[in-house]
């Protein structure tokens, strides 16, 4: 049987810069086993925003040691060989957040969905927030359509790289997704993990476990079973859970 070598840490929220999650991106770098990890950044779904890019710098690299590099696809066009050689030679990768939905449909266009799947099968450390939480999953909740500027803007199901086999939705109750994530497993089936700020899904191997940084911070798991909206909570500090035990859970 092949050996599932993932390594993610999908993080539901929080102000990277006021360094609220900073012991999630400690864990982060910690996962690498290394003392001066290389971290690339991909700060896409913000439009490859510099002041992001500096944030990013300040708590990853000089707060927490690590040596950056940034990947820039939209105010740059780098070549597939610059794109393949800046994933395969990281030891992290971190995903801002922002627009999944433009997000996604670049990473697809330059091929760099390809590149992080095949990184993230060869164990590099996986992780983000918010849409860079999104993205590892099969499917995200998102916000995407808000940045249209147009009013009347629903939330929408984006596809993810599925790397993990769930819906994932940030932000769970700061921004009251819980009806139009309910929404939207009622409608499409399948299993859900929802994150608090200041709670992470932390997956390696085939076990998952959820970690927060704040009392009452959860991460919960919701599912449709025989038409009704089910939802399991997964304790903090509790024992790592298989992923196929999860997916055990009826969804009809």
């Amino acid at each position: 049987m092949k050996k599932n070598n993932l390594r993610i840490v999908a993080i539901g929220g929080g102000e990277l810069r006021k360094l609220e999650t900073l012991p999630l991106d400690k864990l982060v770098v910690d996962m690498t086993g290394k003392t001066r990890p290389k971290a690339l950044f991909l700060p896409t779904a913000t439009g490859d925003s510099e002041k992001y890019i500096e944030t990013f710098t300040e708590v990853y690299g000089r707060r927490l040691g690590c040596r950056i590099t940034v990947l820039r696809l939209l105010s740059q066009r780098p070549a597939k060989q610059e794109i393949s050689e800046k994933i395969n030679e990281a030891d992290l990768v971190y995903v801002g957040g922002g627009n999944t939905l433009r997000m996604m449909k670049r990473w697809r266009a330059l091929g760099v969905d390809k590149e992080l799947i095949k990184a993230a099968h060869k164990g590099t450390v996986m992780a983000g927030l918010s849409a860079g939480g999104i993205c590892w999953f099969r499917y995200g909740e998102s916000d995407s359509r808000k940045f249209s500027g147009k009013a009347g803007w629903k939330h929408i199901r984006v596809k993810g790289l599925g790397l993990i086999p769930f819906l994932f939705c940030p932000h769970y109750r700061r921004e009251k997704r819980a009806k139009p994530l309910a929404d939207m497993i009622l409608h499409y089936g399948g299993h859900a993990i929802a994150c608090d700020d200041n709670a992470a899904f932390v997956v390696e191997g085939d076990l998952c476990r959820a970690v927060t940084t704040r009392p009452n911070a959860r991460v919960v798991m919701l599912y449709r079973d025989k038409g009704t909206l089910q939802r399991y909570r997964i304790n903090a500090g509790g024992k790592p859970i298989k992923l196929c035990d999860l997916l055990k859970y009826q969804s009809d």
